[in-house]
């Protein structure tokens, strides 16, 4: 049985959804990540301008967590 008071804060941090998002992307992905991201550069599926932005996110995300 379920707390329903514990599932309903669940439900309101937008970051749970984030990070079990993440955990599953985590458990499927195989193989060179810079591999991997060349390779959608080069087939046209992601733009310079959105491989940039993506950068960006991830540096501000690590400032967040604190990674270096």
């Amino acid at each position: 049985m379920s707390n329903p008071l514990f599932g309903m804060m669940q439900q309101q941090n937008p970051m749970n959804g984030i990070m079990q998002k993440f955990q599953q992307f985590q458990q499927m992905f195989r193989g060179d990540p810079k591999q991997q991201v060349q390779q959608l550069l080069n087939s046209g599926k992601v733009s310079q301008n959105q491989y940039n932005q993506a950068v960006q996110m991830a540096q501000q995300l690590q400032k967040m967590i604190g990674i270096k």
